[in-house]
């Protein structure tokens, strides 16, 4: 590449990164003799994690070890036991931030060492809670982890509202904790705007990622957990002209799509008479939620766009049943699917998220209560609306629905959340409400998305996660943003060690789709010029390119081939932010006329040359590509 050629960037992949980062913590561990009165210390051993650690160290015998996070009272003591060893490579969790944090190690014989890790202080990013209502008696141990959908850094905050974790890659949409104690989140890789990323991430608190799943279609929202292990995931077919409608069941050792189930092939998707007051033909459904239950056999899905809850049968795909207001849905789907309520109070969810089915049945979901309508002159103002947590009992013999519980309708317009949320069912009376969308402008609620529109001067973001027994707020934490998702989880796992060895990229991304007709254009005779700000970046899977255009401007980035075959990447240009949801906005960019264009290495090998196609010139990048 010579001097005058465009910004390039060779970039490992996040798990080889890691990789290195554990191989040097492991050498030097075995250059030193580290005991328990003096061990290894490594702060952020995962590059991604600021708030955690390790500690090694060996003992003469075999000791279980006991390992406590001294919080700043007593009641925020964070504590594990690891099991017999004589090497000890343990993993510290629930540090504070700008904090001199003493870490206790206590073997089974007797023995104990102080250990003191000083921290940096919570990046800039990191959302500080602004109100707890705390318990100790009921949070227990656990902390609540929050994904963002606002430019901030992921968290958990204890039972008084303490920063005790965060991340520094923005990881996206729902976290949750699988079978064998590990986290699963969507990845912070984008390969299509708004948010759809590549996958999710398998990675411990510690930051490690044990796995990525790559899903062609890109991954968005929610996954489950089968009992097998693989793994339900909400994405849509790579380059269809519709989104967010397609489960992908994959497979948990190798990535591998096993099955999917399309739901254009179930709902009158080309009806706007179904539409939500956010849909549209291109977003129809919006799938924000998947819970499979075993006692059916079925799958629930929430479409915020219709609505509407359905389910279907497993191993058939056949539509059970829809649950949801009917205004506008065909007469046929209305008296085969739908329900009928009974009984007082009751009302229908609108542009609802979160849903999970009960041990006894019951269908819970946030009720987002957007619009709370199906008939556009009857829309609410946010002023007047309000979003709640809700369970309703239905019986699928006699087709009716019976609202059983609710909370957050009494909260009026400052608990009202036009997009993302969920509820938790913890046992009966016992849950959890997440109302995170909350926006105001001007002091007054926001018409639109916090993630989107709440971003001015004159914005205010906020996000409430209440506990609930027996319909009594016992934990209330407020932050200063917009929070997908809240989970309440330990720190550590039952049984937790630490787990040593390079992680694994599984699955595969799709082929990336090609501009088929050549565009009249000549060669410029130079170099990108400057003020296109172009580079690009490439990576193990793929490549990212980079530029700053005009509004409308024709642009392809150009990958010709030792066989002179021409790859013609067609660039959006037209700076549209006109996105019917807006659930992640951590990857909109200040700049709307600065654009990304990603290409999957799938289907490609070779040696390319880059070139960019802006209106009738095509400019060199200076750049050779070999892969």
């Amino acid at each position: 590449m010579d001097a005058q050629a465009m910004k390039y960037e060779k970039k490992e992949h996040l798990v080889t990164r890691q990789n290195k980062a554990e191989q040097e913590i492991l050498a030097e561990f075995e250059r030193g003799n580290y005991t328990l009165k003096a061990p290894l210390v490594k702060l952020n051993p995962y590059l991604i994690s600021p708030l955690t650690a390790l500690v090694l160290f060996r003992t003469e015998v075999k000791q279980e070890v006991t390992l406590t996070v001294k919080g700043k009272e007593h009641a925020g003591d964070i504590s594990h036991t690891f099991p017999r060893d004589t090497v000890h490579i343990l993993p510290v969790y629930g540090l504070y931030g700008d904090y001199e944090n003493t870490v206790e190690l206590r073997t089974s014989g007797g023995e104990t060492s102080l250990v003191t890790i000083r921290t940096e202080p919570l990046a800039p990013e990191v959302p500080v809670p602004t109100y707890c209502k705390e318990n100790k008696e009921h949070m227990g141990d656990n902390l609540i982890f929050l994904t963002q959908t606002s430019k901030a850094d992921a968290l958990a905050c204890d039972y008084r509202g303490d920063v005790r974790w965060y991340l520094t890659v923005n990881v996206s949409f729902d976290m949750k904790r699988l079978a064998n104690g590990h986290l699963l989140v969507g990845t912070d890789r984008l390969i299509r705007l708004p948010y759809y990323v590549s996958g999710v991430y398998e990675m411990g608190v510690h930051g490690k990622i044990y796995r990525e799943y790559r899903v062609p279609g890109g991954y968005h929202h929610d996954t489950f957990e089968m009992e097998d292990g693989n793994i339900l995931m909400l994405t849509q077919a790579p380059d269809a002209e519709t989104v967010e409608d397609v489960l992908a069941l994959t497979d948990r050792e190798t990535g591998k799509i096993l099955r999917i189930w399309d739901y254009k092939k179930l709902l009158p998707y080309q009806c706007a008479s179904t539409y939500s007051g956010s849909g549209s033909a291109h977003d129809w459904f919006h799938n924000n939620a998947v819970w499979y239950d075993k006692k059916t056999d079925s799958i629930t899905l929430s479409g915020r766009h219709q609505d509407a809850v359905i389910n279907i049968d497993y191993v058939s795909g056949e539509l059970n049943w829809v649950l949801g207001d009917p205004t506008g849905w065909p007469e046929d789907f209305v008296s085969r699917y739908f329900f009928k309520p009974v009984g007082e109070p009751f009302e229908w969810s609108y542009e609802q998220h979160g849903v999970l089915v009960c041990p006894d049945g019951d269908i819970m979901m946030f009720d987002n209560g957007h619009y709370r309508s199906k008939i556009k002159e009857e829309y609410a103002k946010a002023a007047d609306s309000y979003s709640r947590g809700v369970r309703y009992h239905i019986d699928t013999q006699a087709r009716t629905v019976r609202q059983v519980w609710q909370y957050g309708k009494e909260r009026g317009a400052d608990f009202f959340s036009p997009y993302i949320c969920n509820v938790e069912y913890y046992g009966e009376g016992r849950y959890m409400v997440h109302s995170g969308g909350i926006a105001y402008k001007n002091g007054e609620p926001l018409e639109g998305l916090g993630s989107m529109d709440g971003t001015g001067p004159d914005c205010r973001l906020n996000s409430i996660t209440c506990e609930i027994v027996n319909d009594e707020v016992v934990y209330e934490l407020h932050v200063p943003s917009n929070v997908f998702r809240a989970e309440k989880l330990p720190a550590y796992y039952a049984g937790e060690v630490m787990e040593l060895g390079a992680g694994r990229v599984c699955g595969e991304m799709s082929v990336t789709g090609e501009f088929d007709t050549e565009v009249p254009a000549q060669a410029a005779g130079e170099t990108v010029p400057e003020h296109y700000e172009a580079s690009l970046t490439e990576e193990e899977d793929r490549i990212l390119f980079n530029a700053t255009y005009e509004k409308g401007q024709l642009a392809m980035l150009l990958l010709t081939g030792e066989d002179d075959r021409v790859h013609r990447y067609y660039i959006n240009t037209s700076a549209s932010k006109n996105f019917e949801a807006m659930c992640v906005g951590t990857f909109l960019k200040n700049n709307p006329r600065n654009v990304d264009l990603f290409i999957n290495k799938k289907g490609l090998g070779g040696k390319f040359r880059v070139q960019l196609l802006v209106d009738e010139n095509i400019y060199e990048t200076g750049i050779m590509l070999d892969f």
